[in-house]
């Protein structure tokens, strides 16, 4: 009896979390402009990134110590669906479209001052290949070093992403996203970049990124 009304909870727990990421209006009146950005992070964003950006669901990912630049700039994406992948605009196009510039702004600047994720191993994936990918690229299929827009420890650099401590399948998710698909439209570089890359080397690259620790 205990065990089954554990399971109870947990799954109505559930039921709440995938509520509050599909319909966040639900959890705070996002079309308010005078809700300060911390409380939407804490009361909307949470439900699915977590109360300070690490989230625990690879579908979701981390935004904690994200760069604030690459933030807003898909936070605009998202508001003005340029961003047009299935969880951009399953999730991120009805909470953005309220966003008024200087919540976004401020919401950028929230999780970009947070401590960022634990780097931890990845179930897939050697991180050792993908360590050789990151830092030297692959020169005879014309792959450029990750290393050289997103900073030797993945740390990220204004417009270009953070992906230490990013879950490694939601980094897969997004390379298969620039490669297959034109739904990032303000990824083309990274459409190039990420074509010449075999299945396999994307597992390489996340599993590494993934066990990078930069606290």
């Amino acid at each position: 009896m205990q065990r089954s009304r554990f399971a109870l909870l947990s799954l109505a727990s559930l039921m709440l979390l995938v509520a509050g990421c599909a319909e966040p209006t639900r959890s705070r009146n996002t079309a308010d402009p005078a809700v300060p950005a911390i409380a939407l992070a804490q009361q909307v964003c949470s439900n699915c990134h977590g109360m300070t950006g690490i989230s625990v669901s690879p579908n979701f990912p981390q935004l904690a110590g994200q760069t604030p630049d690459y933030l807003l700039s898909q936070l605009q994406a998202f508001k003005s669906h340029g961003r047009q992948d299935p969880a951009g605009f399953e999730y991120m196009w009805g909470l953005s479209r309220h966003l008024t510039d200087a919540q976004m702004q401020a919401l950028a600047s929230y999780y970009a001052a947070q401590a960022p994720a634990a780097g931890r191993p990845a179930g897939v994936g050697d991180a050792h290949k993908g360590e050789s990918i990151f830092t030297s690229g692959i020169p005879d299929r014309g792959v450029p070093a990750c290393a050289s827009c997103h900073g030797d420890k993945a740390q990220g650099h204004e417009a270009f992403p953070r992906l230490a401590g990013q879950h490694a399948d939601y980094v897969v998710k997004q390379l298969m996203v620039f490669q297959r698909t034109d739904e990032r439209p303000a990824g083309a570089a990274m459409k190039v970049v990420a074509h010449e890359l075999h299945d396999a080397d994307l597992r390489d690259v996340a599993a590494y990124v993934q066990a990078l620790d930069t606290r």
